[in-house]
């Protein structure tokens, strides 16, 4: 439960038709090994007790009954254990009868949550036995105990206040307007669906999207377990597809046509981070529905998720392709307008043969084709000075001649020492002085040849980088429009790999392959040996790791503890627990410092979930004080 992490489970087991206390058994079975795994919330199928292909049985009262004797048996055996159990069973109420779902806790049945809607077409004929959820919840009686027993039931965690999970029953979902819908309108986190959804073809990828998209219309986990070996193939066949979901995510589904359980740790502080960040998701207090407490048993919750280490880039390789042709499209077509609106057929940007200046004249070239413009318009400036070697200085020069943009050399060495002159600065003290004024030197002839040749400046500087401040202010940071502010430099360097891939130019791949091969330097120190000295990971950190603090701080407002937590399930193996802790310290310390220099950021296309602009996504302080962070570092 620490972090916001709790375990969940959707169980199929396997059943008799009509066979009700074989089918407990096999219920408890499951249920134990639950326990024994410390699983907090166990969804079994819809009617799992009596299997859900009993057809006419249904209405026989001896199937009933040993339904409601057995469901008894379960509660009593669940006593000592805070595991909240949901299990399908046929509930008669005051004459009619219900296919419900019971809430069972720690030796008490907390509730019953009845289907709303029967389908009652196709293979389908639900109606037939089964009456609709009635309005209003109302009191059923269980052996003596009162239980409520309606579809507007929450049950609510105390010593978990983000956890609330509300209950639907198997086509509830697949309707226009689930009763999930409500639930979570109504502050429900978690929906569980005890379901019975046959095999056809088609239906299991449907199911699958089905559940996915709810979980993310809703912001919510949603438990889906499935009916499956076991239950009558006289008409229907069930595959006991298991699905466990998290705001759009598939954490967990079984195999099609297999018993048993998938779990999985649901993220319920991700999930009231998304709510908080969605203001139109808002939550109603309706007086109709029962909140009914319960407590889970304080304990850490054994991770066994996937934490990405890379989350702004999708793992799966066809997935990674298509998203990194979206996002030059995205870059290419903000930069497109912008040009349309100026009335712009040129422009200036930095060529370094570095990724980030690569990747910035690639979408330059990507766009000037959209408008037509002959790619001659594009000027790439190399200035090389002090910290330049032959390694980029080369790459830079040749893969402007192989894109077909115009190349301009402009030194800026003489430029530089004479500003030293003029300021008093003595050549041989190497400090942040030597270094930012070479960058300010070359902004200072970008802006002025955009002048002379009536063209845009061309930003090149990325999200990473912005974050962490590694830019110099007025320098690098300023252009008159950033088309790579918004990509993390983990996507840049995809995205240069992804048009080294598509390129049909040998000579074009072999440049955009070595500059990805070449370390990550600002070259503002004179080179060793003729190789790069100064190198921005060993003076930031490793990128991967701050794109890692970056994608959670930002997008769902993790403290830094859960950070911490996450990062070493992440890199475990790749970095000390030592190490990810001294640049999350950096991070932090550098993100709240340099904020200022994102205050006055030039405009620049939002490409995914987080970006840092002070007009969009992130409006914060420049003297924003970081001491509720700071502290909660010092004591990891």
């Amino acid at each position: 439960m620490k972090d916001g992490f709790i375990k969940a489970a959707a169980v199929t087991p396997q059943v008799r038709v009509a066979d009700v206390s074989w089918n407990g058994a096999s219920v408890r079975t499951h249920m134990e090994k639950e326990w024994e795994r410390h699983t907090k919330i166990c969804v079994f199928p819809e009617l799992c007790l009596t299997a859900y292909s009993c057809n006419d049985l249904f209405l026989q009262q001896s199937l009933l009954d040993a339904a409601k004797k057995e469901l008894k048996k379960l509660v009593e055996a669940s006593a000592g254990h805070d595991m909240l159990t949901f299990i399908g069973l046929p509930w008669e109420q005051e004459g009619r009868l219900y296919n419900v779902a019971a809430c069972i806790q720690d030796g008490t049945l907390l509730g019953l949550i009845p289907k709303t809607y029967l389908p009652n077409y196709g293979e389908f004929y639900e109606a037939r036995y089964f009456e609709r959820a009635p309005e209003l919840p109302v009191t059923a009686d269980f052996y003596g105990t009162q239980v409520p027993l309606g579809t507007q039931l929450l049950f609510c965690v105390r010593n978990m206040p983000g956890l609330v999970i509300g209950a639907e029953l198997c086509e509830d979902l697949w309707v226009p307007s689930p009763p999930s819908v409500a639930h979570a309108m109504a502050g429900a986190t978690v929906i569980v669906n005890c379901s019975a959804s046959d095999e056809t073809v088609g239906k299991r990828s449907y199911r699958e999207a089905l559940v996915r998209q709810q979980s993310a219309r809703l912001a919510c986990a949603y438990l889906y377990a499935n009916a499956g070996e076991g239950e009558s193939t006289q008409d229907l066949v069930f595959g006991g597809h298991n699905i466990i979901a998290e705001n759009g995510t598939i954490l967990a589904q079984s195999a099609c046509f297999s018993s048993g359980a998938v779990s999985a740790e649901l993220d319920v502080q991700r999930l009231t981070a998304e709510r908080r960040r969605l203001t139109t998701f808002g939550i109603r207090r309706d007086q109709a529905y029962r909140r009914i407490e319960l407590t889970f048993r304080e304990e850490e919750t054994v991770l066994t998720r996937r934490v990405e280490r890379s989350p702004f880039v999708p793992q799966e390789e066809k997935t990674r392709w298509k998203r990194c042709e979206e996002i030059l499209d995205i870059q290419a077509h903000g930069l497109k307008k912008r040009l349309e609106h100026v009335r712009g057929q040129r422009v200036v940007l930095g060529i370094s043969g570095g990724l980030d200046s690569t990747l910035a004249l690639l979408v330059t070239a990507r766009a000037f084709d959209l408008l037509k413009l002959p790619r001659t318009g594009i000027l790439a400036v190399t200035m090389p000075c002090f910290g330049t070697t032959d390694r980029t200085y080369h790459n830079a020069c040749e893969l402007t001649k192989r894109i077909g943009a115009t190349l301009r050399e402009v030194p800026i060495g003489e430029a530089v020492l004479l500003h030293f002159r003029d300021i008093g600065q003595d050549p041989a003290c190497r400090d942040i002085t030597y270094e930012n004024a070479q960058a300010r030197e070359r902004t200072q002839v970008l802006m002025d040849l955009a002048n002379r040749e009536n063209a845009l400046v061309i930003g090149t500087g990325d999200l990473s980088e912005l974050a962490l401040g590694w830019a110099t202010y007025n320098g690098d940071h300023m252009s008159m429009y950033g088309v790579n502010s918004a990509v993390p430099k983990t996507l840049v360097r995809h995205l240069v790999h992804y048009c080294a891939r598509e390129t049909e130019e040998t000579a074009l791949r072999a440049i955009l392959l070595d500059i990805l091969d070449t370390p990550v330097s600002p070259e503002l120190l004179p080179p060793k040996d003729g190789t790069i000295s100064q190198k921005t990971e060993d003076l930031v950190g490793p990128y991967e790791l701050h794109d890692f603090y970056l994608y959670y701080v930002l997008r769902f407002g993790f403290p830094p503890k859960k950070i911490y937590r996450l990062a070493k399930q992440a890199f475990s193996g790749v970095y000390s627990d030592e190490t990810i802790l001294k640049w999350l310290k950096v991070f932090y310390r550098r993100f709240f410092s340099q904020q200022f220099k994102r205050s006055c950021l030039p405009d620049g296309p939002k490409v995914g979930s987080v970006a840092v602009s002070p007009r969009g996504d992130l409006r914060l302080p420049s003297d924003a004080v970081s001491r509720v962070w700071s502290e909660e570092l010092e004591a990891l």
